[in-house]
């Protein structure tokens, strides 16, 4: 793209017959898919293992529920709305097609050329159709809503055999707060390739289209910081302020020691904002924002397990609203007024036990029996398996969501970084202050601490 407004055609070769064999091993049951990109590869994987879409069907289903709305969301269709017509002359001279889909993967609207557009109709690729990867598999808009970055999907990369002849390229936008998405752009063809510049368009749009996003999320950490300080003068309480994602932007004395974040610090932009590194905490604020939303004057309680203490804490959550939009919440230590949390919502999708794990060793899928995997480790963005094949990136954008997919399958969470499996334990050492730690059965015995929150939920799954 030689600047952000121009599409210029590019003449490629698609590689489908090696793509499309491995397609057809895969879907007949095969795992391993050599010459196949790791990102296709995984996104094959969800839709033939967690999604069991039928590659056989022809046509997108119809939308049937659309997603809760907001102010910033409305801005992103406004925008997004505008590049893609912006660019549709041109995207239409090259025989293409721009959409633009909210986060389920329903089509708002769409541009370009008429006669691909009539074409795309055949196979529902319209307004009011969802090409989420639940729905219809490997396709760009889905899994776009499923990774981070423009995802180019080519012919056989479709997960669904009626849409080989199509290429497509997306992206989403994510709320700059939570990382959830909120739309998806995306550009697509009939049996020719994208534009040379069409990934490069498609990021530097999102770029464009988050920047009033994250001059919002500013406002609103200056917003929950003015809040907490006026909750202050009103409770001696332990306090801290958290956005809807559960990150501290400010904490007193008591609180930054609970939290294992600075005193006193501000952190108004979203990226610099503390992660106490709490699922608990985390899964209150998220289910406080849902109840927030249904009831403004809601006010709930639950308690979470902090790093130094012993027993659980109770804590209280007031949600904060700013020109009438909830933008976080108000976090009281010891205090337990308003409501109990009710348990989380369960999914939207029911969650199927997975068969495999699914790890990349350089360019390539690994899939892994479950016994293969002696513990998950978390570093900083990765999650790393110890495995009999040695130490692998898992395909999963944190341990919490690893968790998750292994809960009553032999798998236990030991530790804020650790998930073992119960039946690779082959000793329990104890330290000179009573914590424990996990001799693993893998070749170099490797240790794994217990921290003291878990240790009863071990001595319970052992036996001990």
């Amino acid at each position: 793209m030689r600047d952000a407004h121009r599409l210029e055609p590019v003449s490629a070769n698609l590689g489908s017959g090696t793509v499309l064999a491995a397609w057809e091993r895969f879907v007949q049951g095969e795992d391993q898919v050599p010459g196949v990109r790791p990102l296709v590869a995984i996104s094959w994987h969800r839709s033939r293992e967690q999604y069991r879409v039928d590659p056989r069907l022809t046509e997108a289903p119809v939308a049937v529920a659309a997603p809760d709305r907001t102010p910033e969301h409305d801005v992103v269709f406004a925008e997004l709305g505008f590049r893609a017509a912006s660019v549709a002359h041109e995207v239409g001279n090259l025989g293409g097609v721009v959409t633009v889909a909210d986060a389920t993967g329903r089509i708002l609207a769409e541009w370009g050329d008429q006669a691909t557009l009539a074409r795309a109709g055949e196979s529902h690729l319209a307004p009011w159709f969802c090409w989420s990867e639940c729905a219809v598999g490997t396709n760009g808009m889905g899994t776009a809503l499923e990774a981070h970055g423009p995802v180019p999907i080519r012919g056989a990369e479709h997960w669904c055999q009626a849409f080989h002849d199509w290429v497509c390229a997306g992206i989403a936008v994510r709320d700059v707060v939570t990382r959830e998405p909120i739309a998806v752009l995306n550009i697509c063809c009939w049996r020719s390739p994208l534009p040379a510049s069409a990934e490069s368009w498609l990021a530097n749009a999102v770029t464009m289209t988050q920047h009033p996003l994250k001059r919002r999320a500013r406002d609103n950490g200056a917003e929950l910081v003015a809040a907490y300080t006026r909750a202050r003068t009103r409770s001696s309480a332990a306090l801290a302020a958290v956005d809807t994602a559960g990150k501290v932007v400010i904490a007193d004395d008591m609180a930054s020691m609970l939290l294992g974040v600075p005193a006193s610090t501000p952190a108004v932009d979203p990226t610099l904002r503390w992660n106490a590194g709490l699922p608990e905490l985390i899964a209150a604020a998220r289910c406080a924002t849902r109840q927030a939303v249904r009831n403004p004057d809601w006010v709930g309680s639950t308690q979470i397990f902090a790093p130094l203490a012993d027993e659980p804490t109770s804590i209280s959550i007031r949600p904060v609203f700013s020109s009438g939009h909830l933008i976080g919440n108000l976090v009281s230590f010891g205090a337990s007024d308003g409501a109990q949390l009710p348990q989380a919502e369960g999914p939207a999708h029911p969650r199927v036990q997975p068969r495999r794990l699914v790890a990349t060793r350089d360019n390539r899928m690994v899939l892994l029996r479950l016994p293969e995997v002696s513990f998950a480790e978390s570093q900083g963005n990765d999650v790393w398996l110890s495995t009999d094949q040695g130490r692998l990136r898992a395909a999963y954008p944190s341990l919490d969501k690893l968790d998750r997919e292994l809960a009553d399958v032999g798998f236990l969470r030991v530790h804020r970084r650790y998930v073992v499996n119960l039946s690779r334990i082959r000793e329990i050492e104890r330290g000179p202050k009573g914590e424990l730690s996990l001799v693993m059965d893998d070749r170099p015995n490797e240790m794994v601490p217990v921290s003291r929150r878990n240790a009863p939920a071990v001595r319970r799954a052992l036996d001990l």
